[in-house]
């Protein structure tokens, strides 16, 4: 095909794979056992072997595969540990807690309440201890406004200097 132009070359390839389907039709005619136009749901084994269908095949080579061995399952997180303040309900534990011991100016109480708040409110804490911590802060709450009415009553009554 060296030395042809394209056409050339095309002819000769034309003409090449003619003669070789001419061939291909005459072993077909003396019957050598080939089989053409089976579907992809066969599978031959040589020339002239047996065939089998697709199914045996896959199942031939399912044999062959081998199951990955199953992953185990991952162990479940143990839940952390409940913060040990949330379980003192108790008014002497909460007032404990705060820090209360009577001499508190009103702007201290305030910023202890809400230092408090940040520890114990419900929305911060595990659902299981959400009762807990309500409880406390309402406690808590109720000793600092106690505490509050206590001294604005000392200083109207001019017990406080």
């Amino acid at each position: 095909m060296f030395g042809l132009t394209v056409f050339e070359s095309v002819l000769e390839r034309l003409k090449a794979e003619a003669r070789q389907a001419e061939e291909d039709e005459e072993l077909e005619e003396e019957g050598s056992g080939e089989i053409r136009g089976l579907t992809s749901g066969f599978t031959g084994l040589g020339m002239g072997g047996t065939f089998v269908s697709g199914s045996q095949a896959a199942a031939a080579y399912l044999d062959l595969y081998e199951e990955p061995a199953p992953m185990p399952p991952e162990p479940e997180p143990l839940p952390p540990e409940p913060p040990l303040h949330l379980l003192r309900i108790a008014p002497a534990e909460v007032a404990e807690d705060l820090a209360l011991h009577g001499k508190e100016s009103v702007d201290d109480l305030l910023a202890r309440r809400r230092s408090f708040a940040r520890e114990n409110h419900p929305d911060g804490v595990p659902p299981d201890l959400r009762d807990n911590a309500t409880l406390r802060m309402k406690i808590a709450n109720m000793l600092i406004d106690e505490t509050i009415r206590r001294i604005n009553v000392e200083k109207s009554l001019g017990l406080v200097r």
